[in-house]
């Protein structure tokens, strides 16, 4: 009976990542006996391992015969998925490859008209000429992505999804160029042009939005393996699109319209599957339009919404144009011109930072203090979007209500005194906001506002008043 006990009992026991343990049991010839494993279709495992021998043949040797991972996984997933990734990981993935393949397809249409228009086939066609058109086209995309990463490269990481959106619908309309350049050979080169310039913008801003949804998805620090197996996705999808383009442009490349006809299918398909992608997204930092739809949603029933419901609801193709200007991080001299005016912007404010509100413009300029970490400029975001729900339609708490009616109706000119009162307001209500707000799963240790570098010190106390 104890030799049946002990042959049931499990002598030891593993798992692979989260999944569910797997014991060991002896069997009467020696050998060891593993317990299958659920099979999910990215695990593949052996079970049966044979006993090793002291002489260090290595025969049966567990490490050997145990394949936690399939090969298609080992080579295109990161180690540990789906564990060590962000749960919206694969159907972003799955998306991003299907616009991915979509884009390889037109992108062939396109490189075989640019082809065509510098002359290749064609007997008369100078080989200066079209040396000087490609060198036109390099250098004018090459400016173009100085120019706007300088522009643009410090808001990428706040609206990551809605510019990624853009770059790819830029990319289409880049590649639609470019199968239009040889209808119009008089204008090809500044065409071309025209079109390498956007590719490069699209280049900055794709690559850039990558970087920030690969430090989303990466969570066990493994940024470089997320970013690693990407490529290789993006490969695998890129050789299938060339294998497919060899097939498909000796069909459509005597029939222009065909060629055309397929471009705009290849287009539909790839801007839908670009906005599952980004929609599929369940990012758990706060940027300005998922802070003012969290904020929106608690003013009017108390409660705060979770990451994946504020996601699916955030605006996509409006991100970049909000109805109410919120400036972070403002130098303190735009603000003020008088000592007067020091002591007026300073009455009031407890926390450190300092707020001007422009009523008629619907516009709010935060001034940070030194000490300003990630919840004082949380706070101060919160107290801007607060006073533009103010001139907004909408159910709010009591004594927001009581100061809307006051901003409405024209009695109070000052904006001011309706900004030292929203303070007294969100001692209130900021607290239980934030308590919601991590409730709900938030990340507030961090933001994606977007936030000057200016910083300032004030020496005026609301007390202290000048003679």
């Amino acid at each position: 009976m104890a030799d049946v006990a002990r042959l049931e009992t499990p002598l030891c026991s593993e798992r692979f990542g989260s999944g569910a343990a797997r014991g060991c049991r002896a069997t009467p010839d020696g050998s060891l006996q593993w317990e299958a494993e659920e099979r999910r279709w990215w695990r593949f495992s052996a079970f049966t391992v044979k006993p090793r021998g002291r002489d260090g043949d290595g025969e049966g040797s567990p490490g050997a015969a145990l394949l936690p991972l399939s090969g298609l996984q080992a080579v295109f997933l990161p180690q540990g998925f789906p564990d060590s990734v962000s749960p919206d990981y694969l159907p972003y993935q799955i998306w991003d490859s299907v616009q991915a393949f979509a884009s390889s397809l037109s992108g062939s249409l396109a490189t075989q008209a640019v082809l065509l228009g510098i002359g290749v086939g064609n007997a008369k066609a100078s080989v200066s000429a079209a040396t000087a058109t490609w060198l036109v086209k390099d250098s004018t995309g090459m400016l173009g992505r100085i120019i706007f990463a300088w522009w643009k490269g410090s808001k990428l990481d706040c609206n990551a999804k809605q510019w990624r959106l853009f770059a790819d619908i830029l990319n289409d309309l880049a590649m639609f160029l470019e199968i239009m350049a040889p209808i119009y050979p008089i204008c090809f080169t500044m065409t071309v042009s025209t079109s390498n310039l956007a590719k490069c913008i699209v280049s900055v801003a794709g690559g850039a939005t990558r970087a920030a949804l690969t430090v989303h998805q990466a969570r066990r620090n493994n940024m470089a393996d997320v970013s690693a197996k990407d490529s290789s996705q993006e490969t695998l999808v890129n050789l299938a699109g060339l294998l497919v383009s060899l097939l498909m442009l000796p069909l459509v490349s005597d029939c222009p319209s065909l060629s055309l006809g397929c471009f705009f299918l290849l287009t539909t398909i790839h801007i839908y599957a670009n906005y599952r992608a980004v929609r599929a997204l369940v990012i758990e930092i706060l940027n300005e339009s998922r802070l003012k739809l969290v904020l929106k949603h608690f003013l009017q029933k108390g409660e705060v919404l979770d990451p994946t419901s504020t996601n699916q609801m955030e605006p996509l193709w409006t991100g970049f144009w909000p109805s109410l200007s919120l400036s972070l991080g403002v130098p303190l001299h735009r603000l003020i011109s008088s000592v007067f005016e020091l002591q007026q912007l300073v009455e009031g404010h407890q926390e450190p930072y300092l707020l001007c509100w422009n009523q008629s413009r619907n516009q709010v300029q935060v001034v940070l203090s030194q000490m300003a970490g990630s919840e004082t400029i949380l706070r101060a975001a919160t107290h801007g979007l607060v006073l533009g729900a103010l001139q907004e339609d909408g159910p709010l708490p009591k004594e927001l209500e009581e100061l809307r009616n006051r901003v409405q109706a024209g009695a109070e000119k000052d904006s001011w005194v309706i900004v030292r009162e929203t303070h007294q307001v969100l001692n209130k209500l900021f607290p239980k906001f934030l308590e919601g707000l991590q409730a709900a799963g938030w990340k507030t240790d961090k933001h994606q506002l977007e936030v000057d570098e200016w910083r300032a010190t004030w020496l005026l106390s609301p007390e202290k008043k000048f003679l």
